[in-house]
């Protein structure tokens, strides 16, 4: 594979990307996995003619190793992990032992680099988080390597190109994995099954086991519940929380208690 891509830095591979990942939905799957298999074929072969039986057997030894998730997608670092040199393989810094499983996490990591709490996560702010990052991987880098390296990140995860990324860029770069509460119909259940997947639901949240949520618990929750029916913004996030914070905080504390939860979503505890 690696004569294929011989000196391929980060901006060569983001092109790449680009091209294969034609509905931009963070994955290369189906009909852009053979397309790329093909390109690689005819890169490594190309006095050689094609054929569909090579591009499927090429695509199988190399989904086998390089498949993280083994969902038979590509995402972009595992993409990056097959066919960048190492010293140009920053992307794999957001590699993880598994993928980010829940979204209060996710809204810590969120709060914490949009410093200026305006939703959005900037250059700068971007920059932070990869400064954090490197250190936290005890990667040396140079000012100007970081600038480049950062404004490449922007271009591959800021979907729609507005120079900042969005909560739905920033899940990507954390491997997000899909809502939590995907897998519920409370309104389809019976009463029984209702309050014992309340209790799941309220549990996966409540990460400090302290009987009510808060902080990022609220956000997180917040954030998979709204995005069960439409793909929000941080400021949406923001106020949507006040919402919820008004309709179900009976008690005015900032925080929402296991019983006023369960009383918000007509579910008797």
């Amino acid at each position: 594979m690696d004569s294929a891509f011989d000196n391929l830095d980060a901006m060569g591979f983001l092109e790449i990307w680009q091209h294969f990942d034609e509905d931009d939905n963070g994955y290369i799957e189906g009909k852009e996995l053979d397309e790329f298999f093909r390109h690689m074929m005819k890169k490594l072969s190309p006095q050689e003619k094609v054929t569909e039986e090579q591009v499927q057997k090429l695509k199988h030894r190399f989904m086998s190793a390089y498949d993280a998730t083994a969902d038979g997608k590509l995402q972009i670092q595992e993409l990056a992990n097959m066919i960048l040199p190492e010293e140009e393989n920053f992307l794999l810094l957001f590699r993880r032992e598994a993928p980010l499983d829940n979204s209060v996490d996710f809204m810590k990591i969120w709060r914490k680099y949009d410093v200026d709490c305006n939703g959005y996560i900037s250059v700068q702010e971007l920059k932070g988080f990869l400064q954090d990052l490197l250190k936290q991987h005890k990667k040396q880098m140079s000012p100007e390597k970081l600038e480049k390296y950062t404004d490449t990140m922007m271009q591959v995860f800021d979907k729609n190109k507005d120079g900042r990324l969005d909560l739905n860029d920033m899940a990507r770069i954390l491997f997000l994995e899909d809502n939590f509460l995907l897998q519920f119909k409370l309104d389809a259940s019976s009463k029984e099954e209702r309050k014992k997947d309340f209790e799941k639901i309220f549990n996966h949240y409540d990460l400090n086991k302290t009987g009510e949520l808060e902080g990022p618990e609220v956000d997180g929750f917040v954030k998979d519940m709204m995005e069960l029916f439409l793909r929000i913004s941080g400021p949406e996030l923001d106020k949507l929380r006040e919402i919820m914070l008004r309709h179900c905080d009976v008690n005015k504390d900032g925080k929402i208690q296991r019983n006023e939860l369960a009383l918000c979503l007509g579910v008797k505890p």
